[in-house]
């Protein structure tokens, strides 16, 4: 028990002492780089999924 007690009291240690944390510029900063990036490959998605659509609809319509 006294072992499973340190280990918590050590990984709280770290993560308040040991870790650094962003700042809110930062997370803003990366959450609009996250978002526009998503944004971009959704649209790029979109286009080749209607490129094939209109792909396929020509060939079935040859046969």
């Amino acid at each position: 028990m006294k072992k499973l007690v340190n280990y918590f009291k050590e990984c709280y240690k770290e993560l308040v002492e040991k870790v650094t944390w962003p700042t809110w510029t930062d997370l803003r900063g990366s959450a609009v780089v996250v978002s526009i990036a998503s944004l971009i490959i959704a649209l790029v998605v979109y286009m080749m999924d209607k490129s094939f659509e209109t792909l396929l609809e020509g060939f079935y319509r040859v046969f």
